[in-house]
C-alpha cells in the first residue's frame, strides 16, 4: 500500500535503564544517519544516575530530548515516550544496539513504497563485536535455531517484530494503547495486539542494527530463561496464538538430558545396545555437526563456531525449561500468570 499523500515523521524512541556507555554508542551512530530528518526521545527508566548529561552531549548534533520517569520497564517507557512524540511514526531501538548509517533511510524507503503499520527489522553482529557476543548473535538469529523468528530471513507469514528494532504509527498506537503490562514478551504481545485489532506488521529484511545483546553467559542464560516463561503467557493472553514449534526447546532439553544419562549409564554402569539410545544419540550428533559447520560459514571463525555450539544448548536449555515451567504453572496448577510471575508485569 502506497501513501504518498502522507509526510513519515520519525521519533525515534528509546528507553533505557542505566547502560550509559551503550546509549552512548547508539546516539553517536543516530547522529552519522544519511538521512536526518527525525527526532529522538531518550526515557530514561528511573537510571539511579541520571542520563541527562550524556542526552545533553548531543544537543548540538541530533533533534534530541531527555525525558525521566520512575522505573516501570521498557514497554511502559516506550507508551511514556509515544505519547510525547511529535512524529506520526515511532521507532524503538534498544540502547544495546547501533544503527547502520543507512537505517533511517532504509525504513523511510520500504514504508514509503509498502505502507505497512507496525515492522520488525534483524538484528546482526558487528565485526567489533566479542566472540561471546557474535556466539550469542548466531544464535538467536539462526534459522537452525529459532527458525528465522527474529527476522534473520524473508518470512513466511504474519511477522512479530521484535522491540530492539521495531516501528508502529501513530494510528496503530492510538488503537491498541501501544504496549500492555508485559515486562517480558512485551513486543509479540502488542503484534497480536494488533492483528486482533486488524493492523499488518511486516518484516523489512534490510533495515538491520547490530545488537550486542548480553556480555555474560549466565546474563544470557537468565533472559532467554525469562522469553520461555514469556510465551505461555502470551498463548494464554491471545487463544488460538500457540504453535507446536513452541515446545521444541523443552523436548530439545529433555532428550538432551536423557541422552547424557543413558551415555553415562551405557559407558560407567550397565552397557547396552538399543535403538531407542542410538537413534536419539545420533539426532544429537548430526545436530551439533549442522550447527558447528552453519556457524563457521556464518561466523567465518573457529573459535566463535567452538562457542556458538554451547550457546546453543544453554539457549534451548533455558528457554525450554522456563517455557515448561510455566506452561505447567498456567496450565495444569491452573495459577493466574500475575500470581506465577509477577516480575513479568509492571505495576
Amino acid at each position: 500500500m502506497k501513501i504518498p499523500e502522507l509526510k513519515l515523521n520519525f521519533s525515534i524512541i528509546i528507553a533505557v535503564y542505566k547502560r550509559e556507555d551503550e546509549l552512548t554508542e547508539l546516539l553517536e551512530s543516530l547522529t552519522n544517519q544519511s538521512d536526518s530528518d527525525f527526532e529522538v526521545i531518550v526515557v530514561d527508566d528511573g537510571s539511579p544516575v541520571s542520563l541527562e548529561s550524556i542526552v545533553g552531549e548531543f544537543k548540538s548534533k541530533l533533534n534530541i530530548q531527555y525525558l525521566h520517569k520512575e522505573n516501570s520497564g521498557p514497554a511502559k517507557s516506550r507508551n511514556f515516550g509515544m505519547e510525547r512524540a511529535s512524529g506520526n511514526y515511532f521507532i524503538f531501538l534498544d540502547s544495546d544496539t547501533i544503527a547502520p548509517k543507512n537505517y533511517i533511510q532504509t525504513v523511510r524507503k520500504e514504508l514509503s513504497e509498502n505502507y505497512v503499520d507496525a515492522f520488525g527489522g534483524p538484528d546482526a553482529a558487528d565485526e567489533s563485536f566479542t566472540a561471546l557476543q557474535k556466539a550469542i548473535s548466531y544464535s538467536m538469529t539462526s534459522f537452525l535455531t529459532t527458525g528465522g523468528i527474529r527476522g534473520g530471513k524473508k518470512h513466511v507469514g504474519r511477522f512479530q517484530p521484535r522491540s530492539f528494532n521495531m516501528g508502529i504509527s501513530k494510528a496503530a498506537f492510538e488503537a491498541t494503547g501501544g504496549f500492555g503490562n508485559l515486562r517480558i514478551g512485551e513486543d509479540p504481545d502488542l503484534s497480536m495486539t494488533l492483528w486482533e485489532k486488524g493492523f499488518e506488521t511486516r518484516l523489512f529484511p534490510d533495515t538491520k542494527v547490530f545488537h550486542k545483546r548480553r556480555t555474560s553467559l549466565v546474563k544470557f542464560a537468565r533472559q532467554v530463561y525469562q522469553f520461555g516463561v514469556a510465551r505461555p503467557i502470551l498463548n494464554q493472553r491471545h487463544p488460538g496464538s500457540g504453535k507446536l514449534t513452541y515446545w521444541f526447546p523443552s523436548l530439545f532439553s529433555l532428550g538432551y538430558i536423557f541422552v547424557l544419562l543413558s551415555l553415562i549409564c551405557h559407558l560407567f554402569i550397565v552397557p547396552f545396545q538399543s535403538d531407542w539410545f542410538f537413534l536419539p544419540f545420533a539426532f544429537y550428533v548430526i545436530y551439533s555437526i549442522l550447527i558447528s559447520f552453519d556457524s563457521l560459514i556464518k561466523t567465518n571463525s573457529v573459535f566463535v563456531a567452538q562457542i556458538a555450539l554451547h550457546i546453543v544448548i544453554i539457549q534451548f536449555t533455558a528457554y525450554g525449561f522456563g517455557f515448561l515451567k510455566s506452561w505447567i504453572y498456567l496450565n495444569i496448577f491452573r495459577i493466574k500468570p500475575e500470581k506465577a510471575f509477577p516480575d513479568h508485569f509492571s505495576n
